[in-house]
C-alpha cells in the first residue's frame, strides 16, 4: 500500500523522468482540472475506466502539491481531523453549511 507522501514522490519522480511540466503553477491547475472533468465525463457517461480517471486527477494533484511544497499528507491528515468536529447546519435552501450548531430539527407535521 503506498501513503500519500510516497504517492507525492512517485507522482513526481514520474513527471521529472517524462519532462512533464514542474515548474508552471496555473497550467498545472487547469491540467487538474481538466483531468476532474473526464472524471466526470466517464462517470456521467458510465464507461468502465472511472477509477483510472480518478487515479490520473489524484495523481495530477499529488504533482501539484509536490510542486508547490505541500505535505498533502499532512494537510489530508488535519483536514480530516478539522472535519470531524466541525459542525455544519442546515440552511433555509436546504443545503448544509459549515459553523455554527445544526439547525433544530423541523416540528413534526400535527
Amino acid at each position: 500500500m503506498v501513503d500519500i507522501r510516497s504517492a507525492q514522490k512517485l507522482a513526481w519522480e514520474n513527471k521529472l523522468a517524462k519532462g512533464f511540466n514542474t515548474t508552471d503553477v496555473p497550467l498545472e491547475f487547469c491540467l487538474l482540472s481538466g483531468e476532474v472533468a473526464e472524471a466526470f465525463d466517464a462517470w456521467r457517461k458510465g464507461r468502465a475506466q472511472v477509477a483510472e480517471e480518478l487515479a490520473d486527477t489524484a495523481i495530477f494533484l499529488l504533482g501539484l502539491a509536490e510542486m508547490i511544497g505541500a505535505d498533502l499528507q499532512e494537510a489530508v491528515q488535519a483536514k480530516l481531523a478539522a472535519n470531524e468536529v466541525r459542525a455544519y447546519r442546515r440552511l433555509p435552501n436546504g443545503v448544509l453549511g459549515k459553523g455554527g450548531a445544526a439547525a433544530p430539527p423541523a416540528d413534526p407535521p400535527t
